[in-house]
């Protein structure tokens, strides 16, 4: 019994397969031998035109399909990159000196501007070691006047050396000075200059020590300033900042400032698409949220991730309401040079045998194939690219012919939101 069954299953699947695929060579062995002895005894003629007239009642009849005329459109072929939000700045303000906080605190969220005071730090003894830096560098200042008279006396003692040694020589050259006399003015001389030189070396040393004494006052001022800690610039506060009383040292947190206006889009791009990517180029996102947000690429990384061999893209959006928030998922569609694609009902799309994905086609009276390449999936339909610029797509009826076979085709209307329109002969696979 179960021998039988199998036997039956191949037959009809034979039987299938001739009256599908092998129509033609099927139906001319089941024809009539008259046919062939009537056109045997026919003249040569008479036999071709009758060959044509059978050959013709025995052709296969046309499959009716429904086709829309497309025309191709300009789109922009984005490239599409899954990524996240990161705010544009954010920075952990962290004290430079030690000390006692002695302000209230801010709470996190709140809205901080530039310069705006966060954490205040106990002043200490630092007024009191600014006060001394400051007596110092006046003390070193009033001894300028003396240094510089100093010099000056010396100067004027050298001049008047200078003088009694060029009469003791001149003198001496004409007898009436000794040679004692000179080698005594030659000393006043020499003395005059080491003299002259000390008074120089005082007066460096007084204005040095009014240079240390400034350096000393700026110092202290400088110390004072890092008492207040203040935001680097306008944002918000991801933290609390340091409890009133807490003693800080360098280097603890005082609180942590975001900026989220712009707000950046980052992802990463493989190495496939990163030759047509730009900056400056238009973007959208989209966020899990379902809300859109578009902007403009600021930065294409020219070094690529050792690990994943991608390329880390960012894009700047506005965030006036600070909406967006830091660490959203985001899937960005960045724009690249535009395509000539066709927008088609989904339902368009089929294989042929070879198993590659594409569209059947009118061309004249029979059915074609051309394969196409997917760029975008849309609510109104899906863009494809590699077909020509106006081309016949059968849209009902494509799975029940293959290429080469004869069709009728009606045509229909397919706008713009991806439903057909009625068209004038909807009844075609009647």
């Amino acid at each position: 019994m179960r021998l039988f069954s199998i036997l039956a299953a191949i037959i009809a699947a034979i039987a299938i397969y001739a009256f599908v695929f092998e129509r033609e060579r099927f139906m001319a062995t089941l024809a009539p031998t008259e046919d062939g002895a009537e056109i045997a005894e026919q003249s040569a003629p008479e036999a071709a035109q009758t060959a044509e007239t059978a050959t013709g009642e025995n052709a296969p009849e046309a499959v009716g399909v429904v086709a829309i005329r497309s025309e191709g459109q300009m789109i922009d072929n984005a490239v599409l990159v899954r990524g996240q939000t990161q705010a544009e700045r954010q920075v952990d303000v962290r004290a430079e000196t030690s000390g006692r906080i002695v302000s209230d605190p801010l709470r996190k969220g709140a809205f901080v501007e530039a310069g705006q005071l966060l954490c205040q730090l106990d002043t200490g003894t630092r007024e009191a070691a600014l006060a001394e830096a400051e007596a110092r560098r006046a003390e070193a200042e009033t001894r300028i006047p003396e240094a510089e008279a100093r010099l000056a006396e010396a100067e004027a003692r050298l001049a008047e050396a200078e003088i009694n040694d060029t009469a003791a020589s001149r003198l001496s050259e004409s007898g009436f000075a000794s040679e004692t006399r000179v080698a005594g003015t030659r000393a006043a001389l020499s003395s005059g200059k080491a003299a002259v030189q000390a008074a120089k070396s005082g007066l460096d040393a007084a204005r040095t020590g009014i240079e240390s004494a400034t350096a000393a006052v700026a110092a202290a001022r400088e110390e004072l300033a890092r008492l207040e800690i203040t935001a680097p610039f306008a944002g918000l506060l991801e933290s609390d900042t340091a409890e009133l009383g807490s003693l800080l040292q360098p280097g603890s947190l005082c609180a942590t400032v975001i900026q989220l206006d712009p707000i950046k889009l980052t992802g990463f791009v493989p190495e496939t698409e990163v030759d047509r990517i730009e900056t400056g180029a238009r973007a959208t996102a989209r966020l899990v949220s379902g809300r859109e947000v578009s902007g403009e690429v600021t930065f294409l990384s020219r070094s690529a991730d050792p690990e994943t061999r991608t390329f880390r893209v960012e894009v700047s959006v506005p965030n006036e309401d600070l909406t967006l928030r830091d660490g959203q998922t985001a899937e960005i569609a960045i724009a690249s040079e535009g395509t000539t694609a066709h927008l088609l009902p989904q339902s368009a799309l089929t294989l042929n045998n070879d198993g590659l994905l594409g569209v059947r086609t009118v061309e004249g009276e029979t059915a074609g194939f051309m394969p196409v390449d997917l760029i975008r999936d849309t609510a109104r339909g899906i863009w494809v690219s590699g077909l020509p610029q106006s081309v016949d797509v059968i849209i009902i009826g494509q799975e029940y012919v293959v290429e080469g076979v004869p069709v009728s085709a009606s045509y229909r209307d397919f706008d713009a939101s991806g439903e057909e329109l009625p068209g004038a002969a909807s009844e075609a696979m009647q």
